[in-house]
């Protein structure tokens, strides 16, 4: 209720502040510079702070919106709305050129084409004679709302803020939902795409939306300014739009008004009060302005806003959840489920695969095959080609040579997310959770594909029931596993342990046919690893085929119908667990050969589906052949 009131009180003193007797007419001036720089932020935050994606030339699209309503309005006499309208389309028409193909790049080279283009647009502007060249275009008329004119700097205000709360209430929504949790993701690369996430559409996707956003604060410029140059629209204001994200808060929706608003009223309030200190004759502004800066990074590391929300937090503002009630997504409709294969039918058949780095053979022509209602392991030392094979099987590698097919479907070649869609989802060998996302969210994650809802619903805030079917599914996963206790915990808050947990989690809530889990019981207590192996010959009950990689062997031989091991990417043996116990190839390859006087301990049969799992450390091992087979993949 407190955080309600505090709430209601910043909008009213908002809506009202240009009337308050006493505001002098530079604050509202300052104020609306203040909500145009926020919307340009805002745009950073998400492709930046969020998806990973450093831009200088966030002023060029600024530029294009300015410049378009600026032309039509004074050469064509055009209404500012129609002038509005051309600007979007233009800025998004230019940003998706553009994002198709500078985000194909990666590291350095992706900054150094925003400070291209942000300079070829800059200079485009400053040499075209119908934009006036550097003189710009003047004489632009006010925006109108029938008979009112919004000319007056009051009128602006209103209409720049109310944009801006817009903006922000669409970008909250958007980064609360399916598109938002993929958003959240590209940073992941391969981790994302194993569960259908398309990156490089999203990557397009959240360019463009930040490029909007800049061109709709250069309309509202151009109409508050009455006159357009080159000059706002230059690399150095592209530079100052990233600053601000970074010292608001990169990761933040409202780091954009609070960068925005630091980095302005310092600026200005430096050039009042240096003055009056050190002289007029020394300008000293930028340097004190510089290690005002250098301080706030060194002790705010995450931006002003997160220090502003820690701050509620100590005085009691933040908002406690109601205790003792069903979440909102509880009653939700149940997501279809695609029909599994019947107990038997071959659903993985990998042919020859091979991998080869240059002149290493990383995977050497394995052939094996998977039917529907099976475990089977994969086992091996280090560099053995566990790992690899994945990759290749799961399109997160392509195969130098052979085939792999999934239902009867050659799905080689096929990008990471096609595969996924088919069904065949994938945990990793080392831990690829989203850390300050919740174990919900990131649970979520893994249902990507199960649902349509776009970008433009999700900001709009119509995916509400689509998303609530996601957040019923994840959690219905959730508890499953056994963690529904931390189900509203940040992911990156649990153990290691507990971690892979929500991998797998994660990897069900994608319905999958094949589920491939790599190290599934690393860093699991014994009771934990007891509870994975009765969940997992749960799944293989209803149909679903698995298969591992694990280097317990006493887990392993106790769940697994059958075993292939692998050694330097070579396929060394395959069969049921006693037969690969007692191989000799496997034992001469791992133990250097047996004494005469050994005898080789057979494990219990476990073959058959739907089998009661024995008691993890109940299986006889070979002495040391445990500790071979089970060294880090």
């Amino acid at each position: 209720m407190r955080v309600r009131l505090l709430q209601g009180l910043c909008l009213l003193l908002l809506a009202t502040l240009p009337w308050l007797p006493g505001v002098p007419a530079f604050w509202i001036t300052q104020m609306n510079y203040i909500g145009l720089y926020s919307l340009v932020v805002l745009g950073l935050v998400l492709l930046t702070g969020v998806g990973g994606m450093t831009s200088f030339g966030q002023s060029a699209f600024v530029g294009l919106g300015a410049y378009t309503t600026a032309w039509l309005t004074t050469a064509a006499q055009l209404s500012p709305w129609l002038g509005l309208l051309a600007g979007l389309l233009l800025t998004c028409l230019v940003a998706y050129g553009l994002g198709v193909i500078t985000l194909r790049l990666s590291g350095h080279y992706l900054p150094l084409c925003t400070l291209a283009w942000c300079l070829a647009l800059y200079y485009l502007y400053g040499n075209l004679d119908f934009l006036g060249r550097y003189d710009g275009i003047a004489g632009i008329p006010p925006i109108t709302l029938g008979p009112w004119s919004l000319g007056a700097s009051e009128s602006m205000y209103l209409l720049i803020w109310l944009v801006l709360l817009l903006a922000l209430w669409a970008t909250r929504n958007l980064l609360d939902s399916r598109a938002g949790r993929a958003i959240r993701a590209l940073r992941s690369g391969s981790m994302a795409e194993s569960f259908g996430v398309d990156l490089a559409h999203y990557k397009v996707v959240v360019f463009v939306y930040a490029a909007l956003l800049g061109g709709v604060s250069g309309w509202l410029y151009a109409h508050m300014q009455r006159a357009v140059s080159p000059s706002p629209f230059g690399l150095g204001y592209g530079i100052e739009y990233l600053f601000m994200a970074v010292v608001g808060g990169s990761g933040s929706v409202w780091g954009a008004v609070a960068g925005a608003a630091t980095v302005l009223i310092v600026k200005d309030q430096l050039q009042n009060v240096l003055p009056t200190l050190v002289g007029s004759g020394v300008n000293l502004e930028l340097l004190a302005f510089g290690v005002l800066m250098i301080l706030v990074l060194q002790y705010a590391r995450d931006g002003v806003w997160p220090l502003i929300a820690r701050a509620g937090g100590w005085l009691g503002l933040r908002a406690r959840p109601a205790a003792a009630q069903a979440p909102w997504y509880a009653q939700a409709a149940e997501l279809p489920r695609r029909p599994l294969p019947a107990v038997g039918e071959r659903v993985l058949d990998v042919d020859r695969a091979r991998k080869e780095f240059g002149g290493l053979v990383a995977v050497n022509d394995i052939s094996f095959q998977l039917c529907a209602g099976e475990i089977m392991g994969l086992i091996g030392p280090n560099g053995a080609g566990k790992s690899t094979t994945f990759n290749l099987i799961s399109g997160v590698l392509p195969l130098s040579a052979g085939q792999v097919r999934f239902m009867g479907e050659r799905i080689d070649g096929r990008s990471a997310h096609d595969i996924a869609r088919r069904g065949l989802v994938r945990s990793f060998q080392h831990v690829q959770l989203l850390p300050d996302m919740s174990v919900l969210d990131n649970v979520a994650l893994g249902a990507h594909l199960r649902s349509r809802a776009g970008v433009a619903a999700a900001a709009l805030r119509l995916d509400r029931a689509s998303e609530a079917a996601l957040l019923r599914e994840a959690a219905r996963q959730i508890e499953r596993v056994g963690l529904a206790d931390v189900m509203e915990q940040p992911a990156g808050s649990l153990p290691l342990g507990r971690q892979r947990v929500v991998e797998i989690a994660r990897a069900l809530c994608g319905d999958p046919i094949l589920l491939l889990l790599d190290e599934p019981a690393a860093g699991l207590r014994y009771q934990e690893k007891q509870a994975l192996a009765a969940v997992l010959d749960q799944l293989r009950r209803e149909g679903m085929s698995l298969l591992l990689v694990e280097h317990d062997m006493d887990f392993v031989m106790n769940l697994t119908d059958h075993l292939l091991v692998m050694d330097f990417g070579t396929q060394l043996a395959e069969g049921v667990p006693a037969d690969i116990q007692a191989n000799p190839a496997v034992l001469e390859a791992y133990l250097g050969g047996l004494d005469d006087d050994w005898e080789v301990p057979v494990a219990a049969p476990t073959g058959a589906p739907g089998a009661a799992i024995a008691p993890v450390a109940a299986t006889p091992v070979v002495p040391g052949v445990a500790t071979r087979l089970g060294e880090g993949s």
